[in-house]
Formats: structure tokens, sequence, C-alpha cells
């Protein structure tokens, strides 16, 4: 295999998983920024805060715009983050690439729990209420259809034209 072939090879996994960590990680911010606008009439802002929160605390309800910016950032790098596993995995478990839909759907449901039990515990952001189920529902929605269903089908196709 000639050395360009080679070079060219890294820089194609991480154009893929930019490109699906962007696609999904705008997807599901502009669906989480819909929902919330529907239950509660307000922008975005407070919804990038509360993400901005996990590292900043309080902190970041009071900080406007530039904390704002700062959850937007960080939300991708989890979206990301998650785009980055999902990229190592899907090669090691062959039944992931069976069907590319119902795999989005469990990822989805992957990054709910992950999100949930991980991420936020481990964070700085203020407890959340009890536990709402149909609050549950819908971010496990959101996450299936903007998070693991776009993933799933860059990521398949990448390594379908890889072979």
């Amino acid at each position: 295999m000639p050395a360009t072939a080679i070079n060219q090879q890294p820089s194609k996994a991480l154009s893929t998983i930019l490109q699906a960590g962007f696609v999904a990680g705008t997807l599901d911010i502009a669906a989480a920024c819909t929902q919330y606008y529907i239950n509660t009439g307000k922008g975005p802002g407070n919804v990038l805060r509360y993400v901005a929160s996990g590292v900043f605390g309080n902190k970041a309800f009071t900080g406007g715009v530039p904390m704002a910016a700062w959850g937007l950032v960080f939300h991708y790098i989890i979206a990301i983050g998650l785009t980055i596993f999902f990229f190592w995995l899907f090669p090691k478990v062959k039944w992931l690439s069976k069907n590319i839909i119902v795999t989005g759907l469990l990822y989805g449901i992957f990054a709910w729990a992950v999100t949930v039990l991980i991420i936020v515990p481990l964070s700085n952001t203020p407890p959340r209420a009890a536990f709402d189920f149909r609050k549950a529902a819908i971010a496990i929605l959101i996450l299936m259809f903007c998070i693991g269903i776009p993933i799933s089908v860059i990521i398949s196709r990448y390594y379908s034209k890889s072979k």
C-alpha cells in the first residue's frame, strides 16, 4: 500500500468521527433546546448553562453568554466522545452492523445511561428533582434519534467504504 493511502486513512477516520459527532451533537442540542422551549417558553441559554454547570457548578447559571458558550463546547465534547467510542466499538462487535437503525436506537439508550449514570453524577451539576419517567422517556427518545441513529449511520458508512 502506498504511503499516501496510509496517511489518508487516519484523516478519513478523524473526518468521519468529527462529522458524526457534530451532526449528532447539533441534532441533540437542537432537540433539547426545542423541548425546553416547548416546556418553559425560554430560550436555549438555560440548557447550555446547565451543561456548563457540569464543570462550573452553580456559577454557570449566572455566567451569561460565556457560560452558555462553554456549555455548547462541553456538549460537543461529549457527543464526539460518544462517537469515538462507537467508532472504536463498531468493528469489534459484528452484530452492530446487522441493522444500523436498531443499533443506533440501542446506542441512544446507552448514551442516555452513560449521561445519567456516569457523566452527571461525576459532574458539578446541581441535584435534580426525583426521577420523572415522562422526562426520562423524552430524553431517551431524543438521544436515540439524534445521537444514536446519526452516529450509527455515519460510522457504518465509513466502515462499509473501508472494506
